[in-house]
């Protein structure tokens, strides 16, 4: 059975994800994160951070090394259009600890680059080829940002809501 939201009802707060020691993941993020001064917060049951796009690869890296996260799975990253912005999401996963948590990043369309974080996870690479085709978002850095799921030359972003679709006619 889906559970849909009902007037009257307030979104859950983040899941209480704790360490070995028994702190919330919510309570470590601000030590762990504070030289990318991150706001917080939550999205429906995750804890996020959201740090300046120039940051995103020593945060990742930060994320990843800490102790007390070891966020060393990128589950995964995606984009979402909000017309005046684009935010690149991170899903990270710490198998060690059990903790999820989302980063996020906003960038204007015009000027949609973020370091690449390949070097920090190599499954990004793939995600950040689909977000380069899809969304126009420049990663850099990255090894290699040929077409993944169009043709070279392909004009336009498809995932992005300002996209013209084609005319088509069905059969």
């Amino acid at each position: 059975m889906v559970e849909r939201h009902r007037p009257g009802h307030t979104t859950p707060q983040a899941a209480v994800a704790l360490d070995e020691k028994g702190q919330a993941l919510e309570r470590l993020l601000p030590d762990v994160l504070a030289r990318f001064n991150p706001e917080l917060g939550a999205a429906v049951d995750l804890v996020t951070a959201t740090v300046n796009p120039s940051d995103v690869a020593e945060a990742c890296l930060t994320l990843r090394d800490s102790p007390e996260c070891r966020f060393d799975y990128l589950t995964c990253l995606c984009v979402v259009d909000y017309e005046e912005h684009l935010q690149v999401v991170y899903h990270l996963y710490s198998t060690t600890h059990k903790h999820m948590m989302v980063l996020k990043a906003n960038v204007s369309p015009e000027q949609a680059v973020v370091p690449t974080v390949t070097s920090v996870w190599v499954g990004a690479d793939w995600f950040e080829r689909e977000s380069h085709d899809l969304f126009g978002v420049t990663f850099d850095g990255h090894p290699n940002l040929a077409p993944l799921l169009l043709y070279e030359g392909f004009e336009g972003y498809p995932g992005r809501r300002n996209f013209e679709m084609p005319e088509y006619a069905e059969w």
